[in-house]
């Protein structure tokens, strides 16, 4: 009896270690990779084939090898940089700049910068459509979509929406999804036509930010500013479910390799998702972080998640012009946070 418990122990074992690598939880930090220099960050994304990690940071984009962890080059005056989509097909970057109202175009084998084109106030998400070969800026300080020729590095169209936008995700199937922070609402939006053809409530989420996508089972997840992720079928808009997200939320990813989804806190929480069917999800753990790791990206080959992260002076006291006043970032303290299962 005991050599037959013995055994089973030992199976048990053996299947528990060859489960799909973060569905059984453990997620934690593998190593931090320190960048260094000033100012602060927005989005950043890994690019799994070619083995690079692209930063927003202050006025240029840091561009990092993903195994050496060493930076490679550097994107310059990308004034106010929020985020980066990368058009692999045509070997282009597109960069959204906040302050400066802009994409700048560069080669994604060199790095060179290749031009500039205009687009609405302030952006911020920017997303790439291979379907299309277009560009989507979104644009919160307009309310607005620039639309960008991929090929040509020319303005389109502008869309517009209704409402704040945050963040984007595409379906490759001809539609754009677009958070309305203002409106708490998610826009869908036809990618041919092209115009909104519909906005859908996110209740009970509130203050939406955060979104990622899951296209093969056309589940989008929506981080919320109430600790809430809402999981929304893109197919008719309806609420699937809502899962409880650590505070702080401004980005989610999804792992198609894992079926994980991603919802990273600001006030220092990974919130690990696990899709165990379309209409199924399970919280699988809250993975303790840093203060100030609000955006992250997700590298679909080792299926380890990047988070920027910085250390802070004291809080500056309120005032009238500055209600609600930051800590300010430590020069010189800014690094990446490689989380892995």
């Amino acid at each position: 009896m005991c050599g037959f418990i013995a055994r089973f122990v030992l199976i048990a074992f053996v299947m528990l270690g060859s489960v799909i690598p973060g569905t059984a939880g453990g997620y934690h930090v593998v190593r931090e990779i320190k960048v260094g220099g000033e100012g602060g960050w927005d989005y950043l994304l890994a690019d799994a084939s070619t083995r690079r990690l692209y930063v927003s940071h202050a006025t240029q984009v840091e561009v990092l090898d993903i195994d050496s962890g060493t930076v490679v080059g550097k994107i310059p005056n990308t004034q106010g940089v929020h985020g980066i989509a990368l058009a692999p097909d045509l070997n282009r970057g597109f960069t959204s700049n906040g302050r400066a109202a802009t994409s700048t175009i560069f080669d994604l084998k060199t790095l060179a910068v290749l031009g500039e084109v205009a687009t609405g106030k302030n952006p911020d998400a920017i997303v790439y459509d291979p379907g299309t070969h277009r560009v989507f800026a979104v644009n919160r300080g307009s309310n607005d979509v620039t639309v960008i020729d991929a090929e040509k590095g020319t303005v389109t169209t502008t869309i517009p929406l209704d409402g704040k936008p945050e963040f984007a995700a595409v379906d490759g199937e001809g539609h754009l999804f677009v958070n309305l922070q203002d409106k708490n609402m998610v826009a869908r939006l036809d990618l041919h036509t092209p115009a909104v053809t519909a906005r859908w409530p996110l209740l009970p989420g509130d203050d939406p930010t955060g979104m990622a996508i899951d296209v093969r089972t056309h589940r989008l997840f929506v981080g919320c500013g109430n600790k809430m992720m809402v999981v929304l079928n893109t197919e008719n808009g309806h609420v699937v479910t809502t899962l409880p997200i650590g505070g702080g939320v401004d980005a989610n990813t999804f792992d198609p390799g894992t079926g994980l989804a991603f919802s990273s806190g600001g006030e220092g929480t990974l919130t690990v998702v696990k899709e165990e069917s379309p209409d199924k999800f399970q919280v699988a753990e809250n993975v303790p972080t840093r203060k100030g790791a609000r955006t992250m990206a997700l590298d679909v080959k080792t299926h380890n998640v990047f988070l920027p992260v910085a250390e802070y002076g004291p809080t500056p006291e309120a005032t009238k012009e500055n209600p609600r006043p930051r800590p300010p970032i430590k020069p010189g303290t800014f690094s990446i946070l490689e989380l892995g299962p």
